[in-house]
């Protein structure tokens, strides 16, 4: 049987050195005390395995070891990671972590489950010779009395809690803390069943930021809340508290069927986001550089040819989306 770890047929590692190449002329080189690197991606269906080099089209799941390998190529471009859409079966993160090396941490949630659920997890990944866990870790709860309070809402959306819980983790990296929080906003039939997790996680986070008392202020938002595009409601929701959205951010696609001549105009979904100047909130301490994403389709699995629903079945269907601060 093959393992990710072993080297790879000759074929499929020059694909990788092909991968590394587009990576290294594509991001912002990592450094030990110059720059911070985030990402958030949304890895389709992040669960099972088939422990190939190259899985035959009859296979399930299709993903494999070589799509496991590109995966694990870009991970390690930033210094953390947030994944969603991780399964309950955790094979194919495993394996992603052999790749990575001991170097790497993870911290995830359990599995949420019901039909909403879906069975996903939250994840971070981030290499630990620059990043450090700074002590908090935990989930987002709603209060009764913000769902007695709010505006009357759809019979689906928001009945008690987050239909998958937002995940936050406190990290260091040289002099500074930060508090990453990711989310997988609902999908749902209606796109207005989704404002209501975006108001909410809003307002969670702008309590937050503004009480003294709390773990720390610098709070970053990353991950896939599923706006459809910018301006619409659903992003006047998520930023109806003051959650910045970088420019440049606005103007670069999402996922592989994104309209790469118009990204600003539709599946605006995955999101970096804080809070800027504010009286009575603190901002973000951390100075913003520049972001972007990395267009992995034409060099993920070149040779295999593959249809944008099969590459979103082997790699994903989203891009990861990242950000550079300076240290």
């Amino acid at each position: 049987m093959s393992h990710v770890t072993d080297t790879p047929p000759p074929e499929i590692q020059e694909d990788l050195d092909g991968l590394d190449e587009a990576l290294h002329g594509s991001l912002p080189e990592r450094t030990l005390d110059d720059n911070l690197l985030l990402a958030t991606w949304n890895l389709k269906a992040f669960g099972g395995l088939t422990e190939k080099w190259v899985a035959d089209e009859d296979d399930s799941p299709k993903r494999d070891l070589h799509s496991i390998r590109v995966i694990a190529e870009i991970l390690r471009r930033f210094d953390v990671i947030a994944i969603q859409e991780v399964y309950g079966d955790l094979k194919a993160l495993r394996h992603t972590l052999k790749v990575l090396g001991s170097d790497w941490g993870l911290v995830l949630t359990d599995t949420t489950r019901g039909h909403r659920g879906r069975n996903e997890r939250l994840a971070f990944l981030f290499d630990r010779r620059k990043i450090q866990m700074s002590g908090l870790a935990g989930e987002l709860v709603i209060p009764d009395e913000w769902l007695d309070r709010e505006e009357p809402l759809e019979p689906s959306a928001l009945q008690r809690q987050f239909a998958r819980t937002p995940y936050a983790v406190s990290f260091r990296c040289g002099g500074e803390t930060f508090i990453l929080v990711t989310l997988h906003v609902l999908y749902g039939d209606s796109v207005h069943e989704r404002t209501p997790e975006l108001r909410a996680i809003a307002r969670w986070l702008d309590e937050w930021a503004r009480d003294v008392n709390s773990w720390d202020h610098n709070l970053i938002a990353l991950g896939d809340f599923n706006i459809d595009r910018h301006g619409d409601d659903r992003y006047e929701a998520f930023t109806s508290t003051g959650l910045h959205v970088p420019e440049d951010l606005h103007r670069v696609p999402r996922t592989i069927s994104s309209d790469s001549a118009h990204p600003d105009r539709e599946k605006f979904y995955d999101q970096i986001a804080w809070f800027t100047e504010d009286r009575d909130r603190p901002a973000l301490s951390l100075t913003y550089r520049r972001g972007g994403h990395f267009d992995f389709r034409d060099v993920a699995l070149p040779r295999r040819r593959l249809e944008r629903d099969q590459l979103a079945w082997r790699i994903s269907d989203h891009y990861p989306l990242w950000a550079e601060f300076e240290l």
